[in-house]
């Protein structure tokens, strides 16, 4: 098995809900491959650190809070039956939205406890335990790029729109995150999912990496939608060295005239 593959199935395999075959084909894999051992023995990791983490003991104040929320409740209960039909329609779209393969569900359930975790320790802490939540933060922006990738590696374009949209919450992406995206507005099928990643691109503007692959993208795209839409990301984050790749491309004769001439324009503004 390659190692995108292997890489899918990391969540399975931590949880357990993964069969024979695969697992044998798994280990033996990481047996040999440094960079896919390492990248389980740190999500490993990270699974261990979320079940040693001590349980929370209630505080003195927490009947008082409890009867007040609870009186709270009652007062508030006719106004919440008129929110009923409203809560059926959100409940409809999270499931819509919730991933039906048991890797990612894990993937997001591991991202979810991770998020409260972090919340109720700045509530707990007052403040005081900044480097633990800060610690917490970065565990959690790796899960979203776990997740991203995953998805963006799916058959299906509405999976890889989520992952696109997984991506866009990410804050400091990396590597393996920003090829995947410049890979997916390259080869991908769908133009939907290819202009939305140009848009997710737009985050991380500023990293080299992302301005270089946008001038290297100019040469491979066909459709005039992602063209333009390429072009005014180009435009819009005064990326002069695109220069010289605008030009190239003004001279292919099968360009499309709107494109064209947002080439033309785009030149003019970045000399």
């Amino acid at each position: 098995m390659r190692c995108k593959q292997i890489k899918e199935t990391f969540p399975d395999f931590l949880i357990g809900d993964i069969a024979q075959t695969a697992k044998v084909e798994v280990q033996k894999h990481i047996a040999t491959c440094t960079s896919c051992r390492e990248e389980l023995e740190s999500l490993s990791a990270i699974w261990t650190k979320l079940g040693v983490l001590p349980e929370e003991e209630p505080s003195k104040a927490l009947r008082s809070r409890f009867y007040a929320m609870l009186e709270a409740y009652k007062q508030g209960l006719e106004k919440e039956k008129t929110k009923l039909r409203f809560s059926n329609l959100f409940g409809d779209w999270l499931e819509r939205w919730w991933p039906r393969r048991p890797a990612f569900q894990f993937t997001l359930a591991v991202m979810l406890l991770v998020v409260g975790l972090a919340f109720g320790y700045f509530l707990t802490s007052g403040g005081q335990s900044n480097a633990e939540i800060a610690h917490l933060r970065q565990e959690v922006d790796s899960m979203r790029q776990l997740a991203a990738v995953s998805l963006l590696n799916q058959q299906s374009p509405s999976q890889r729109l989520k992952g696109v949209s997984w991506s866009s919450r990410v804050e400091q992406p990396n590597d393996e995150t920003l090829r995947t995206l410049l890979r997916t507005l390259n080869s991908d099928q769908n133009i939907n999912v290819r202009l939305a990643t140009i848009d997710a691109l737009y985050l991380f503007r500023d990293h080299p990496m992302v301005r270089q692959g946008l001038i290297q993208s100019l040469s491979q795209q066909t459709s005039p939608l992602v063209q333009v839409a390429l072009i005014d990301l180009i435009l819009e984050i005064r990326e002069r060295q695109a220069i010289d790749a605008l030009r190239q491309l003004i001279k292919d004769e099968k360009l499309n005239p709107d494109v064209k001439q947002r080439v033309e324009l785009g030149i003019q503004q970045l000399s």
